[in-house]
């Protein structure tokens, strides 16, 4: 199923899934090593990147999903990174975090690289049910990439990948035989995976409700205006909720954990 005869959750969900895992197999190699232990796994959450300029903006990529029931939760702001973010979720459903690189924050050359990318998208087509995984709807070549990414590597990847999911996320605590993040990333290391380790392989604490571990974004060749290119791609995150003062798991994010977890599709 294409992305423009897609106008249902589940469609679209679906299609997220098979458009990661074609840019990503090794979540296929980390599902098949969970499903070979007898585990059924659940997605904790999906992430979204865009740029904060219309018709973009995060509240293009919620469109649908606010079409479908999901509720705005939580607003987050990462500084260094000159990111915001809200999450959105409903419930039997993976939670969707949208994150945005706030223009108006970077260079001037920058704001005119990324306005003059968006100015090439039309703007009728981001009301389209699954404009949030439709990919690059822009002409990028080389050299503008390249500079993007001396100055973001959050803006260079969106510039190359466009719109579609920058990761899935593990939900620890379904999981039966593996019973904290700690045995999930030793199984994942044992097994040949590459984790992020900015920050510590894991991040956040239980103190803080939330601890959360990825792989390493693979690299994957992308055909820009004027030749292909090798880039980061997608990664698989894995995250372990605690429960609060009144026994409920934490369902929100943490900041400062977050700004580590972007750091996966960096370069290396």
């Amino acid at each position: 199923m294409s992305a423009d005869t897609i106008h249902d959750l589940d469609a679209l969900l679906n299609h997220m899934w098979q458009d990661y895992l074609g840019m990503n197999p090794q979540a296929r190699a980390v599902r098949d090593l969970f499903e070979a232990r007898g585990e059924r796994v659940v997605n904790d959450h999906i992430a979204l990147r865009t740029y904060s300029l219309a018709p973009v903006g995060i509240e293009a990529l919620a469109r649908p999903f606010l079409a479908s029931g999901y509720q705005e939760c939580g607003h987050y702001t990462f500084p260094a990174k000159k990111l915001r973010a809200v999450h959105f979720d409903a419930p039997g459903r993976p939670k969707v975090f949208i994150s945005e690189l706030l223009v108006d924050a970077m260079p001037a050359d920058i704001q005119e690289i990324i306005a003059d990318l968006v100015a090439q998208v039309d703007p009728a087509t981001t009301h389209d049910f699954a404009f949030c995984t439709s990919g690059r709807p822009w002409s990028v070549d080389h050299a503008t990439w390249r500079r993007l990414a001396e100055v973001s590597e959050y803006a260079a990847w969106v510039a190359a990948h466009g719109f579609r999911p920058n990761h899935f996320t593990v939900l620890v605590n379904a999981l039966e035989t593996l019973d904290s993040l700690e045995e999930v990333n030793t199984l994942l290391m044992a097994n040949g995976f590459e984790l992020n380790r900015a920050g510590g392989l894991i991040k956040g604490s239980p103190v803080q409700l939330l601890e959360q571990s990825s792989t390493v974004a693979n690299v994957v060749q992308v055909q820009l205006a004027d030749g292909p290119l090798e880039v980061p791609g997608c990664y698989y995150e894995f995250a372990q909720r605690h429960p609060d003062a009144s026994g409920d798991l934490y369902q929100g994010f943490i900041a400062s954990s977050a700004d580590r977890i972007f750091e996966s599709t960096d370069r290396r």
